[in-house]
């Protein structure tokens, strides 16, 4: 595949998952768009990156759980907050829900009900909290924001590709082809030299374990109860795996 096929692929990762502004003609067709998730983790990279940045800028003129809450509202504001959208509304319809048919009805629906309610605010504080904690001396919160939106992106991609899409259509449907072998290799690499790179052995074991056994429990929820994923299902799974990543990492 040529250079422009994959800028083009890439650019469209980083147009559905980001708001980020990105000129010029490329990843507006849908042939990109459906390979666009081969580059999943590495658009965590970025927005990682980015927050990183914010994290650096706030934490010179204020205090440390300042700088953590600028860069949590910085991501989200990127992101369009998709990815703790999708979780609100997966924890609503498997907390409301009974059939595939009314969880997947529950999920469409714009309102956040009690469930998400909750949901989300546990999700925030998790988050705000385990980066507050992490020992600068060890992992500085940079590094830590860099590897957990990229693992986390990572975990989702692969539970994407080992399930089957749940709807007959929706706006994930163009990622519901399974990943071959080379791509899921690919993936991983991407992610794992930055991870063994800036993150000490012992925490991110810890890290990477949470984060994998929450991602394994979600894929098995999603298909026990509704025989897939969609595209709320793939937000949560990356937004509960970078909060247990997290705190994975502040294990002593």
């Amino acid at each position: 595949m040529s250079l422009k096929n994959e800028l083009d692929i890439l650019v469209a990762a980083i147009r559905f998952f980001t708001r980020l502004p990105v000129p010029g003609p490329w990843g507006y067709d849908s042939a990109p768009l459906e390979r666009a998730i081969r580059y999943y983790p590495a658009v965590g990279i970025i927005v990682g990156t980015i927050g990183a940045a914010v994290f650096f800028l706030v934490s010179a003129f204020w205090t440390k759980p300042v700088a953590v809450l600028a860069t949590i509202a910085a991501i989200a504001y990127i992101t369009g907050a998709i990815h703790e959208d999708g979780w609100t509304d997966t924890v609503d319809g498997f907390g409301g829900g009974w059939t595939k048919d009314r969880i997947l009805e529950i999920m469409r629906d714009s309102r956040v009900g009690s469930f998400g309610v909750c949901a989300l605010t546990i999700l925030l504080l998790g988050r705000f909290l385990a980066l507050c904690e992490m020992d600068t001396r060890l992992i500085p919160v940079p590094a830590a924001l860099i590897a957990g939106h990229a693992f986390s992106r990572l975990c989702a991609t692969f539970v994407l590709g080992a399930l089957d899409y749940a709807r007959p259509d929706g706006k994930a449907q163009p990622f519901s082809n399974a990943l071959d072998r080379r791509e899921k290799i690919f993936i991983l690499l991407s992610v794992a030299w930055f991870l063994l790179l800036f993150i000490p052995f012992r925490e991110l074991l810890c890290g990477i374990t949470l984060g994998a056994v929450s991602a394994w429990w979600l894929a098995r929820m999603f298909q026990r109860q509704i025989g897939g994923y969609t595209g709320d299902c793939i937000g949560a799974v990356q937004q509960l795996s970078e909060v247990m990543f997290y705190i994975g990492l502040l294990f002593s």
